[in-house]
């Protein structure tokens, strides 16, 4: 077996493991799927080791006959498009395990949802088959929606049956368009195969329409507004682990497809639609910051600002160079970590005060200051303040959207005033209110929650002041894919 196959199924051997182990042994059950998901880290750090940055193409590639009479085959591979995405899978499911010590209902099932979660995501970032793509792709939806309505607070049964409606209708237009695309190669070439990049600058005379069905896929899983509705009540409903899985890595499902499928697979329609696009991303960015701003709510103030943050990675995605799309890759992982971070830390206070809204949790200064730093730290990150890593990536996206058009580059950094109004608002009421009633005497950080937090903290400082690192590992690829 490959490193890049025991990426992927290590996390499903540890949910066969768990299968085997009495419900009743909680502890037991989730010291396995910890251990699981650190093995996996590891085994990500290895493949870190092996891969070449200065290499455009894939690498460790694994090949393997799986359906020839459809040409299909298990076919993996890594390149500087996917390793980022890889190694944040690898580094936030274990935070995931650690912080879902709060779940008590059906703890089994929950880690074992997780672990074949991971293997899913991972799935989808190292295929180069299309099939297997799509088989992956879909299986996340299950996982994702039993979190969302088992484990999910209040509204959680709506919110999970609108999340599995909204993304499996954009699945359907997304397999429509992958099969007319391996029609059309069929007939330009009289070879079955259903090698991904075998498809690059497929061309048709439906070119346009077959990007569109494509592009609705990903784009409902970006998501890119206006297909953003089923989001805010996702995150607001899902347990915290859930929410930091979907924030952190299910989000960038869409932007993967937009750069490993719908660019390269459709170039010219990719730049005929490029302005609209464009302009639905600005409108996100602004869209998302203003009814962040409005949000009673802290749990969900944080989903909407997710919108206007993937916005900014649209932004760099759809400028076709090299800054930009260096800076939108940069820009999902410092999202997964900031955002990651602001749920984790949302979820700690629920897990005390047992509400969420803006108006019950003030002045946590007083009764909780170590927590109240890392907020602010991670607030500050994520408005992208000089030093930090959410700098590193809007810049390089910003850069990237002026070379692409002016105007598209200076409506999107309005973004960056809004981001930082609705930022700076609730740490004025969260951190540094007057405390009320129940905030006075709460606990500080416990010794779990320190270890949750101190790694994703370090990289917020890693990246923002030393980025260098992160974008050698994808300046290679993305030089070949801009030419």
């Amino acid at each position: 077996m490959g490193i890049l196959s025991l990426l992927i199924f290590l996390p499903v051997i540890g949910s066969i493991v768990l299968l085997f182990l009495p419900k009743e042994k909680e502890y037991h059950i989730r010291a396995i799927a910890f251990a699981f998901t650190i093995v996996t880290l590891f085994t990500g750090i290895r493949t870190l080791i092996l891969f070449d940055s200065s290499l455009a193409g894939f690498q460790l590639v694994e090949i393997k006959e799986w359906i020839p009479n459809l040409g299909a085959k298990y076919h993996l591979g890594i390149d500087g498009i996917s390793i980022l995405l890889v190694l944040l899978t690898v580094f936030l499911s274990p935070i995931c395990v650690l912080a879902s010590s709060a779940i008590t209902k059906s703890v089994k099932s929950f880690h074992i949802s997780l672990l074949l979660l991971e293997t899913a995501m991972l799935g989808v970032f190292l295929s180069l088959d299309v099939l297997l793509f799509y088989i992956f792709w879909e299986f996340m939806l299950i996982p994702m929606a039993i979190f969302i309505g088992i484990w999910g607070s209040g509204n959680r049964i709506y919110a999970a049956i609108k999340f599995f409606l909204f993304t499996m209708a954009g699945s359907v237009f997304l397999l429509f368009g992958l099969i007319a695309l391996y029609i059309i190669h069929y007939k330009h070439t009289g070879i079955l195969s259903l090698y991904l990049p075998d498809f690059y600058n497929t061309h048709s005379h439906l070119g346009k329409l077959f990007f569109l069905f494509i592009s609705f896929g990903f784009a409902i899983k970006v998501p890119l507004w206006p297909f953003h509705t089923w989001l805010p009540d996702a995150h607001t409903e899902a347990p915290t682990a859930g929410s930091v899985i979907l924030a952190g890595i299910l989000l960038k499902m869409g932007v993967y497809g937009f750069l490993r499928i719908a660019i390269p697979v459709f170039p010219e329609e990719s730049q005929y639609f490029a302005p609209y696009i464009l302009g639905l991303s600005i409108i996100g960015i602004i869209f998302g910051g203003l009814v962040a701003m409005k949000q009673s709510d802290v749990k969900r103030l944080v989903a909407y600002s997710s919108v206007s943050h993937l916005g900014f990675v649209m932004l760099g995605v759809f400028s076709f160079n090299l800054q930009g799309i260096t800076g939108s890759i940069i820009q999902m992982i410092n999202h997964g970590i900031n955002t990651g971070l602001l749920f984790l830390l949302v979820g700690m206070i629920y897990e005390r005060r047992h509400t969420r809204e803006i108006a019950d949790i003030n002045g946590l200064a007083v009764s909780m200051p170590r927590y109240s730093s890392i907020f602010v730290i991670t607030t500050l990150a994520s408005m992208a303040l000089p030093g930090t890593n959410g700098f590193i990536g809007e810049f390089l996206c910003l850069v990237g959207g002026f070379k692409y058009n002016p105007l598209s580059g200076f409506l999107a950094s309005l973004g960056v005033i809004v981001s930082a109004m609705y930022l700076l608002l609730v740490n004025q009421k969260v951190i540094f209110g007057r405390p009320t009633g129940n905030n006075v005497n709460l606990k500080d950080l416990s010794i779990r929650e320190w270890i949750v937090l101190v790694p994703l903290v370090s990289f917020i400082f890693l990246i923002g002041l030393y980025p260098l690192p992160f974008i050698k590992l994808i300046e290679t690829t993305i030089l070949e894919y801009v030419k």
